[in-house]
């Protein structure tokens, strides 16, 4: 019986090998096919980057709204129910009028200030001159729109606000509260910020 186990092992062995040497040359076939599928990957990443280079597409980018800032104007003070039509009849002498935008708020309510671009630089200089004219009864500000540089935030100090429960600066904390029982003894009680009677 022993024999008998040792010949049925040979046989399997016989018969695995081939399976073996196939699943060989298909794993073979496969770590070619990934070799070849990175190279390609990396060439067409080469040339995707000699396109798009990240820092030159940032440049032309730059270069380009510089260039649509160049033709545009800041229009302050506009009236909330003004339309972009009706801001560009108040403009269209100065010339050819690309884009209009009135910039709104998350709910949709205008902010009270437009851009006007022309397609030539020439008609900033002619829309500098409506500036302090009249549209839907106020006065309009008009000035060369500037170009907002990626990175430098103009810092702005937030008020506090009275009803977020800080103290103002200056005004001194109370650090003791007398019981409210009348026993006499002093509380040893720090009023947290949001109760704060001087807030």
């Amino acid at each position: 019986m022993d024999g008998d186990d040792v010949d049925m092992a040979a046989a399997e062995t016989n018969e695995s090998v081939p399976e073996l040497d196939d699943m060989k040359k298909r794993l073979k076939e496969m770590e070619d096919e990934a070799a070849a599928l990175l190279e390609m990957q990396s060439k067409v990443e080469k040339e995707m980057g000699s396109i798009q280079d990240p820092s030159a597409s940032a440049a032309a980018s730059q270069a380009n709204r510089e260039e649509v800032d160049s033709r545009s104007v800041f229009v302050g003070n506009v009236d909330y129910s003004c339309t972009p039509e009706e801001v560009q009849q108040h403009f269209q002498a100065c010339g050819t009028i690309n884009r209009v935008t009135i910039r709104s708020d998350k709910y949709g309510q205008p902010k009270g200030y437009a851009y006007v671009e022309f397609l030539e630089p020439e008609a900033v200089q002619e829309a500098l001159l409506l500036n302090e004219s009249e549209l839907h009864g106020r006065q309009l500000k008009v000035t060369v729109k500037r170009t907002n540089l990626p990175g430098m935030k103009q810092f702005r100090a937030r008020r506090p606000n009275p009803y977020m429960g800080f103290p103002p600066r200056g005004a001194p904390m109370p650090p003791y509260l007398f019981s409210p029982y009348g026993y006499g003894k002093v509380l040893r009680y720090r009023m947290p910020m949001r109760y704060s009677p001087y807030g």
